[in-house]
């Protein structure tokens, strides 16, 4: 049927403004700035689609949480999608609501360049309180790898995946880090995310030879060796990152606390170690 219609817009293209939006609900507006290059929804989704806040209430007591509360809506990274930063019982939080109103995704959305989380970073931008922090006197340091010097004033704790691309691209800017300020040290707890079959038994070969050089030979692709000891201590990592709500790589927790999710250049890490926001002035 769009297909159909489709080539009777291109035969008619004067007749197309009395082709409403609404005929098509979010496939215009995602496919037509390829197709068209005149005027319509195909150059502001806005003009054929909206979301006031009393759509997404009417949302919230379908979903049997009528307290729930709007804090701010916008178009999405991804076309057809609206993005709706919300608070409820306290928490602050995003979802995503479809062009049709029918669908909700929960989140978060990754960039993939990057791995950064861009719901997080938008809720942030607009609520610099829900910047998150955790104890990090509380987290050990064991079955960790040390990048840095261990009498380092500053130590900032990096959960990591050997076979994580990203987490390659930051062990770079961290090796930059260490290089520059000798005051920063980074200590690596390897875990092994579900898709990564093979990093379980290599972050065991890393931490059975407690080599850091190993972790670098696999992100530039060299073979390694197969573990020649037992230990659970990538079980006991990746129970601790549950236990801190850490469910991607990488992620490092700053000495203040601060949890920064993906990767970031050099100069930012050591901004956010040597400079960090005190926790209240986020309030």
């Amino acid at each position: 049927m769009y297909n159909k219609d489709v080539s009777v817009i291109n035969q008619q293209r004067s007749s197309y403004e009395k082709i409403s939006c609404n005929t098509y609900p979010g496939i215009l507006c995602l496919v037509c700035p390829q197709i068209f290059a005149f005027g319509g929804c195909e150059q502001d989704c806005q003009k054929c689609h909206t979301l006031s806040k009393e759509d997404v209430q009417t949302i919230f007591g379908k979903l049997q949480a009528p307290d729930a509360k709007v804090i701010d809506i916008k178009m999405s990274q991804i076309g057809g999608l609206w993005e709706v930063a919300l608070e409820d019982k306290g928490q602050q939080g995003i979802m995503y609501v479809g062009f049709s109103k029918k669908y909700i995704v929960g989140g978060p959305i990754f960039e993939i360049d990057t791995a950064a989380n861009k719901s997080r970073e938008s809720l942030q931008q607009k609520s610099p309180e829900v910047r998150r922090y955790l104890d990090r006197s509380t987290i050990p340091l064991d079955n960790s790898l040390l990048l840095g010097d261990k009498d380092a004033r500053y130590k900032v704790v990096v959960f990591t995946d050997p076979d994580c691309p990203f987490c390659g691209k930051l062990h770079a800017e961290l090796k930059k880090v260490v290089s520059e300020n000798k005051d920063i040290a980074f200590y690596l707890k390897l875990i092994a995310l579900p898709m990564h079959p093979d990093a379980h038994w290599k972050s065991q070969t890393m931490l059975c030879k407690n080599s850091v050089e190993l972790l670098e030979d696999n992100f530039e692709g060299k073979p390694i060796p197969k573990p020649d000891c037992d230990t659970k201590a990538i079980e006991d990592n990746i129970a601790l990152a549950k236990t801190l709500d850490i469910t991607g790589t990488p992620t490092l927790v700053m000495p203040d606390g601060m949890v920064v999710s993906g990767a970031r250049d050099a100069k930012t890490i050591t901004d956010l170690v040597m400079h960090p926001q005190k926790q209240e002035e986020t309030r």
